[in-house]
C-alpha cells in the first residue's frame, strides 16, 4: 500500500543522460549533532561532498554516477538541510567544519578527498587549512573565492529565485517543481534535478515544504560575510583542482569566480590549478551530465598515483 508520504519519494523515470545511481543512506554524529550521508560505494579513494548554501546531499548524483564506483563518494547533509539535525541556531562554516572533522572520526577516516560546491567550497577550503593531515587532496566546485562587495552583491541577486522558495508551503510536490522547471538557469530540466527536489521537500498538512528553515539560511548568510576566506589560501597544504562555471546565473555578471577572484586564488594557493568548465553556470556545472567536469576531477585524483 502506498503511504501518501511516498508521493515525494524519488521518482525514476527515462531520460537522457547517465543512469542515476542510488546512493545508501546512514546517520552518523557529528558536532552534536546527527549528520546524514549519502553513500555511493567505490573501491578507491574515500571522497567527501559538501553542498552549496540550500542545497542537500543529492546534488551530487550526477558526478557520483562517474566518479563511483572507482572511487568511494560520500555526501553531506549539512546541519539546518535535508535530512540532518536542524538546530535552531549554530550555521556558520567553523561549525560546519567542526561536523566535518567529528563525521570523519566517527567513522574512522583519518584521510579523504574533499569536493564542495558554493559555500560547501568555502567550508571545505577552510577545513583543509585547519586540518592539514585529514585532506589529501580538495576539489572547490565553482566557490572559495573572497568577492568584493559589488561581486557579492550581483551574486545574491542571481540566485534570489533559489532563495524565495524557502519557508513556503506549496499545495503538492508538482506546485512546487513546476515552478522550479521553468527557471533558466536550471536548463535543461533533468532526472537529477527532478529527484534533488524530491528529497528536498517533506510534506505537512497543507501540502510540502523545502526542509530548509530561513532563519538558518539567514545566519550562515550573515557569519559567511564576515569571514575572510582569502586568509585561508597561503594554509592549504594539499593540491587543489579550482573547478569554474563561465556562464553567469541570470546575467553575464553573476558569476561566482571571476577572472580577477579565481586568479587570485591560484596565485595564493599552493598546488591550485583551474579548469574552466566551458558553458556551465553555478548549477549547471553540478546539476548537468559534463563529461569535461568528470574527466578533470579523475584525473586530477589520479595524479598522485601517477607520480607515485
Amino acid at each position: 500500500m502506498m503511504t501518501r508520504q511516498g508521493a515525494v519519494q524519488e521518482k525514476r523515470f527515462e531520460g537522457k543522460g547517465k543512469r542515476l545511481l542510488e546512493p545508501k543512506g546512514e546517520k552518523v554524529r557529528g558536532d552534536g549533532v546527527d549528520i546524514f550521508l549519502a553513500v555511493w560505494e567505490g573501491r578507491g579513494k574515500n571522497l567527501l561532498a559538501v553542498h552549496g548554501l540550500t542545497a542537500n546531499c543529492r546534488c551530487w548524483n550526477p558526478i557520483a554516477g562517474a566518479l563511483t564506483p572507482r572511487h568511494r563518494l560520500s555526501a553531506m547533509d549539512l546541519r539546518g538541510r535535508g535530512r540532518s539535525d536542524k538546530p535552531a541556531s549554530g550555521y556558520s562554516i567553523d561549525i560546519h567544519a567542526g561536523d566535518i572533522l567529528a563525521l570523519l572520526d566517527h567513522l574512522g577516516m583519518k584521510e579523504v578527498v574533499l569536493l564542495g560546491h558554493s559555500l560547501g567550497a568555502f567550508i571545505s577550503l577552510v577545513f583543509a587549512a585547519r586540518n592539514p593531515s585529514r585532506v589529501s587532496r580538495l576539489v572547490l566546485v565553482d566557490g572559495g573565492g573572497k568577492l568584493s562587495a559589488e561581486q557579492t552583491a550581483r551574486v545574491f541577486a542571481g540566485i534570489k529565485t533559489s532563495l524565495e522558495r524557502l519557508g513556503k508551503t506549496f499545495p503538492s510536490f508538482e506546485a512546487y517543481v513546476g515552478i522550479l522547471r521553468k527557471a533558466p538557469f536550471l536548463q535543461p530540466w533533468s532526472e537529477a534535478l527532478e529527484n534533488y527536489f524530491r528529497y528536498e521537500v517533506e510534506e505537512v498538512p497543507a501540502g510540502v515544504r523545502p526542509r530548509i528553515r530561513p532563519e538558518a539560511i539567514q545566519e550562515e548568510v550573515l557569519n559567511l560575510t564576515r569571514m575572510d576566506v582569502s586568509l585561508f589560501y597561503s594554509q592549504v597544504q594539499c593540491p587543489v583542482l579550482i573547478l569554474r562555471a563561465t556562464e553567469g546565473v541570470l546575467y553575464s555578471d553573476d558569476i561566482l569566480l571571476p577572472e580577477d577572484v579565481v586568479g587570485r586564488m591560484v596565485r595564493e594557493i599552493p598546488g591550485a590549478k583551474r579548469v574552466d568548465v566551458e558553458g556551465t553556470n553555478h548549477y549547471s556545472i553540478l546539476f548537468q551530465d559534463n563529461p569535461a567536469r568528470d574527466r578533470a576531477i579523475l584525473q586530477f585524483l589520479d595524479e598522485d598515483d601517477e607520480s607515485g
